[in-house]
């Protein structure tokens, strides 16, 4: 699985930048900028029962694999924002603005309502915790 790629931008890139005398953006600590952090998302609905679930999920593999990430829960509170954020259902986990359950990218009913997700051996409220270590090791990768 090769980096994802993004929405192309008018502005030339850093290297094609016409001021070289700017210095590089880091923060205080001398850490790279937030935003090069892989961001995972865990977007929900209010009483959704496997909510919990899917945060301790996030937290349990990210820290199995040492990954520094961005980690933000989403409450989607009704369809025209399920629409807007072009949700499948709850919960979801996105690595980088990407869905982790392969073929996803070509679903096209957002709803606010609970998810199911086809396992390997049933369906199941929570995603494959191997679907979120590709993504996030796909999501360093890209770094």
């Amino acid at each position: 699985m090769g980096c994802w790629t993004t929405t192309p931008s008018t502005w030339p890139p850093a290297a094609a930048s016409r001021r070289p005398e700017l210095p590089a953006t880091t923060t205080p600590a001398g850490q790279p900028p937030a935003h090069s952090r892989p961001l995972v998302e865990v977007l929900t609905v209010a009483g959704c029962p496997n909510r919990d679930a899917a945060i301790a999920l996030v937290q349990r593999v990210c820290t199995q694999l040492g990954s520094n990430v961005e980690v933000r829960v989403v409450d989607i509170p009704d369809q025209p924002a399920a629409e807007q954020a072009r949700f499948l259902g709850s919960p979801t986990i996105r690595v980088d603005g990407h869905d982790i359950e392969p073929g996803a990218e070509d679903q096209q009913e957002y709803v606010h309502a609970c998810r199911l997700y086809r396992g390997r051996h049933s369906l199941r409220g929570l995603p494959e915790e191997d679907w979120l270590r590709q993504a996030l090791r796909t999501a360093e990768a890209c770094q």
